[in-house]
């Protein structure tokens, strides 16, 4: 089944729902708080009122739904979670609708605004979940009937892994699991049960293949199943899985006490499995972050255009060469893309190959020192905001060259990889800038504790803090 098809049909079904209800409620308020006969519904029709809230309220519910994190992974929904996440959204809807749309209508008594408040949250709620449910049951009932399988890679040769892989396989309603493969963690030690696993699928390679293997293949889950002498492998694993985003791992409840802290137990059916919980914030507060972007990127650059050209020209006719300076970074999922600068060096400042700056850099042209004490040289990266190849807050983005480096000493680096890099950062705030590989690993705890305490509050403080920066001219 295609997801893309499922999800559209979410989206119209809950367009239809959101006019309905809109529909109802109107003809409820006219019936019930103006005494409008049945005779004369026709006459709501000519409501103006009508047909802007049907056109535009069903594009505020869409709205709230993406948020929500509604319309990912349509193919996986849980009826119970479904009737959650509705309800959830039905309150915080309704009441926004109820402050900005209907709290100034006049409607005789007091109570009538309490009536209309409930009216709207029961028919819009049973509407919406009605449609939901019926949707999500055929989805789940051909998930059962293995219409639908879910791409799975299973990590293991021995014992463990071949049981796992028949639990899964036999037990009395299919979770989805499809089997493309497995990888061999103990290659040089085969067994009986490997020789009984490639019967039932291919050996696709080793631990150091899966990467590759779960973009090859377009995997979307992967279950670690090793021995108990092969468990020393389990953070090797985990942190290679770790720049794979969207994809699901799940592992053998024995290998609980090594990711203490970082998983929640998820019971499928007859064969428990621990599922690793990789996300870091909420759905609504990656949207939330994403939107923040997006508005804050675009009012900084029509508030900061002046700025934005005075600067241009300055650079301009204090040195040769460009005014913006684009160089390659690495960003989200190990992606590079290009970042933009306004340009502080020579334009031969690397004729010798990369190399970081320090404070006494004779690189650095003299405006170019006072952009990067008060971060004028930055601005332009609020396009690669808007864009999406960067965040407002997130980690510095380094280039290749140096990751390489920084890697062998701090192999965590990678693990920042799972978030958008930023324009500023905790570990730039604390820290500043890195003039060594050495420095970049030691601002590398702030970029990590960041990563770990993502929240809008967080991002919230950590542009406070920017801004002082700023003002204070404590850059370098």
């Amino acid at each position: 089944m295609n997801a893309r098809k499922v999800t559209i049909r979410y989206i119209l079904f809950d367009i239809l729902s959101a006019m309905l209800a809109w529909a109802l409620l109107f003809v409820f308020r006219k019936i019930g708080f103006e005494s409008l006969r049945p005779g004369d519904i026709s006459l709501i029709f000519s409501d103006s009122n009508f047909w802007r809230g049907i056109a535009i309220v069903p594009i505020g519910w869409v709205a709230l739904y993406t948020m929500q994190g509604t319309y990912k992974n349509v193919l996986r929904k849980s009826r119970l979670k479904e009737l959650q996440q509705t309800a959830i959204a039905t309150v915080v809807g309704v009441v926004v609708i109820f402050f900005v749309l209907l709290l100034d209508d006049e409607v005789g008594r007091y109570n009538n605004y309490y009536l209309t408040l409930l009216f709207l949250l029961l028919i819009h709620f049973t509407l919406t979940y009605a449609c939901r449910l019926v949707q999500t049951s055929a989805t789940v009932r051909k998930v059962h009937n293995r219409q639908i399988g879910f791409p799975t890679l299973l990590i293991g040769s021995h014992k463990k892994a071949y049981q796992t892989y028949l639990d899964l396989e036999n037990q009395e309603t299919y979770s989805g699991n499809r089997f493309v493969g497995y990888v061999s963690v103990d290659s040089t030690d085969p067994s009986d049960a490997e020789q009984r696993l490639t019967a039932v699928m291919p050996c696709l390679g080793t631990v150091n293949d899966m990467k590759q293997l779960i973009l090859d293949r377009k995997i979307e889950e992967v279950i670690i199943a090793v021995e108990d002498t092969e468990q020393t492998r389990i953070q090797q694993i985990l942190r290679t899985l770790d720049g794979c985003g969207g994809v699901i791992i799940k592992i053998t409840p024995d290998a609980r006490d090594i990711i203490l802290g970082m998983v929640r137990i998820d019971s499928i059916f007859h064969s428990p499995l621990i599922t690793i919980n990789t996300r870091l914030m909420e759905e609504w507060q990656y949207s939330v972050k994403r939107l923040c972007d997006i508005v804050l990127s675009v009012l900084a650059l029509i508030l900061l255009s002046p700025v934005f050209v005075v600067t241009a020209i300055i650079v301009k006719c204090t040195s040769p060469g460009p005014v913006f300076y684009a160089q390659e970074r690495i960003g989200y999922k190990g992606k590079p893309f290009k970042m933009h600068k306004f340009r502080s060096m020579y334009t031969d400042a690397e004729a010798y190959g990369p190399a970081l700056s320090r404070d006494d850099d004779p690189r650095i042209t003299p405006f170019g020192r006072f952009m990067r004490k008060v971060r004028l040289d930055e601005i332009p990266q609020f396009y690669n905001v808007l864009k999406g190849t960067m965040s407002i807050v997130g980690y510095r983005p380094e280039r290749q060259f140096y990751i390489d480096q920084i890697v062998k000493r701090c192999p965590e680096y990678l693990l920042l990889q799972r978030i958008k890099p930023g324009i500023t950062s905790w570990g730039q705030v604390k820290y500043g800038y890195a003039s060594t590989v050495d420095e970049m690993c030691e601002r590398l705890k702030y970029d990590l504790l960041y990563m770990e305490n993502m929240s809008i509050t967080t991002d919230i403080k950590i542009l406070i803090y920017t801004v002082g920066i700023i003002f204070q001219g404590r850059g370098k």
